[in-house]
């Protein structure tokens, strides 16, 4: 990211970019920023191209076309597969771009092996967008808050970071929303993120595992009739619950290995907070209660897929088994 703004303040534009990764606000943000900055609505030089199966002769001959009264010629290319599908052509041409052209491409899925992705790093710049850490996007919403005269406590920031997910679109979305809703207060409080802030469906599901391991199961079953009058698939449902589980072994499995948050945290990709929240739940389960539940997850999708029960049916049993009172 800190080599694309070097980019823009220099004037220093290479040929090619390629933007890729999971973290889609920035992505979108930076490829905003590199068009603007070549481009700056001048919709004569500039040229679009969206989804798979683009003619890569109609692209190279665009971008043998001289730019008129302009610099650059600007050519986007959004998911194209390039960088997943065979497209030698393409990669042959990334070592002859002429001077004028800047092409940008901004792709949900890359291979690092393919002659695509090695050609673009080679003639041009390839960033990858991840996931941000919880510092990060805690400075990021603090700074927010800060410019618009509001405060909020470490504990609500956690709250807030559970509803949203970390997806940074998301957060701006919810925290515009809270803003609003708070207008003419200078303090955001756990009351007004349950109100305002929508829940996204994995920490939806996350609620329904909680109210599973707390044995509350007329609660854990209410969410998944919750969920699926939101249309969502029993086995998209299944397959989270089976992810939830499989966080909780790796969390108990490091906490008995004598592994502090902080440690936990990292082996396994989660954010501080979301540890803290699994620790407790581990705690309803052995380490071969919980591979058990992995093992029964499994069996209710083999279940579903040689038609012995339906899909709703077979995980509703899954989940009143899961929150017996009886020791699972």
């Amino acid at each position: 990211m800190k080599s694309i703004i070097e980019d823009i303040k220099n004037k220093d534009f290479k040929r090619v970019y390629l933007l890729y990764g999971e973290e889609t606000y920035l992505k979108i943000q930076f490829r905003d920023k590199l068009c603007h900055a070549l481009n700056q609505e001048d919709t004569m030089n500039y040229s679009e191209f969206e989804g798979k199966g683009q003619n890569e002769g109609q692209i190279i001959d665009l971008a043998e076309t001289m730019p008129f009264f302009s610099d650059h010629r600007l050519i986007l290319l959004q998911d194209t597969g390039f960088f997943k599908n065979k497209a030698d052509r393409m990669a042959d041409y990334m070592a002859e771009l002429p001077d004028y052209i800047c092409m940008i491409f901004v792709e949900s899925e890359v291979d690092k092996r393919s002659r695509m992705y090695k050609a673009v790093r080679k003639y041009g710049r390839t960033v990858e967008f991840v996931s941000q850490d919880e510092k990060t996007l805690a400075r990021w919403v603090l700074g927010t808050l800060k410019r618009e005269n509001k405060k909020i406590t470490k504990s609500d920031l956690d709250l807030f970071f559970t509803v949203t997910g970390t997806d940074m679109g998301n957060i701006e979305r919810e925290l515009e929303k809270l803003i609003c809703y708070t207008m003419g207060r200078d303090v955001i409080t756990d009351k007004d993120i349950k109100t305002i802030c929508t829940a996204q469906i994995t920490n939806q599901i996350f609620d329904m595992v909680r109210a599973v391991t707390a044995k509350q199961q007329k609660k854990a079953l209410d969410l998944y009739y919750d969920l699926l009058s939101l249309k969502e698939s029993p086995m998209k449902i299944l397959a989270l619950i089976a992810r939830e589980f499989h966080m909780m072994l790796q969390v108990k499995g490091l906490q008995l290995e004598g592994s502090d948050i902080h440690t936990i945290a990292e082996r396994t990709g989660l954010r501080d907070f979301v540890v803290r929240k699994y620790l407790p739940m581990t705690r309803s389960y052995s380490m071969e209660q919980l591979r058990a539940a992995m093992d029964d997850c499994i069996t209710t999708e083999t279940d579903v897929k040689t038609g012995r029960l339906s899909d709703a049916m077979s995980v509703e049993l899954l989940i009143i088994r899961f929150s017996s009172k009886k020791s699972y």
